[in-house]
């Protein structure tokens, strides 16, 4: 099978066209896999809709499902732009966490995220508060003056204790940084697109950010999150890495 490769800013992931809904999960599982199959943080099926451009069915690496993934959402955007799938630079698509409406400029791409539930303000967990958010799947949330040490062992535990990814974030003027460790992939991944717009919203409600923001993920690279008119927007360039034939 066919199979292409992007990242969107270091989360990475596997694309592919099919015509049927199916359990992929133990494909996902070893196509991610990073020694022995492709490798990514996650694998996206692009099946045919009858109202949307297409429908996704997402995987992560583990081989769990996920309704959402903001990353992912932008690359499978360009994916199916440059396939014909959608046109005129725009594609909307349907995924677990509902419908997904994004803006493909070159390799920029756009997404408007689905609306947020908070569904925590004050959770204590070693002295600091985290808050729980739902960006299109579940993430913890708190906000430090320092985010050079990410403990990744208490981040876990975290994550079973609240089945949510975890992330830590700081703010400096209009410019945030984030670290993710991402439930699925079961690590600390580059980037996480819902984590970084998760972590948006938070400071945003407590007044530490304006409306646009720059994001740096532990990759490095810059990202933007506004809030317009009621929308969550989540923007950055993807990479399209390569496409290649699978045996797997």
């Amino acid at each position: 099978m066919t199979v292409t490769k992007y990242s969107g800013n270091g989360n990475d992931f596997i694309i592919f066209i099919a015509q049927e809904k199916a359990d992929r999960s133990e494909l996902a599982r070893k196509l991610c896999h990073r020694q022995n199959g492709v490798g990514a943080d996650g694998m996206v099926v692009v099946l045919p809709h009858p109202e949307y451009d297409f429908e996704w069915e997402f995987y992560n690496a583990d081989g769990s499902h996920a309704d959402m993934c903001g990353n992912a959402s932008r690359c499978v955007a360009h994916f199916a732009h440059e396939k014909g799938i959608s046109k005129d630079g725009k594609a909307e698509f349907l995924t677990g966490a509902g419908v997904i409406r994004a803006t493909i400029n070159g390799m920029y791409v756009v997404s408007d995220m689905v609306q947020p539930k908070i569904l925590d303000q004050n959770i204590q967990e070693d002295g600091e508060q985290w808050w729980l958010i739902n960006s299109g799947v579940p993430h913890l949330v708190a906000v430090r003056e320092s985010i050079d040490e990410f403990d990744i062992q208490k981040a876990r535990a975290l994550r079973q204790k609240y089945n949510a990814n975890v992330n830590i974030c700081r703010v400096e003027g209009d410019t945030m940084y984030v670290r993710t460790y991402e439930r699925g992939v079961e690590d600390e991944t580059l980037a996480c697109g819902t984590g970084m717009v998760a972590c948006f919203i938070r400071n945003h409600i407590e007044g530490r950010v304006p409306n646009q923001v720059k994001v740096h993920p532990k990759s490095g690279d810059e990202l933007y999150v506004s809030y317009e008119n009621g929308v969550y927007r989540f923007g950055g360039k993807v990479t399209k890495t390569f496409v290649a034939e699978t045996l797997i």
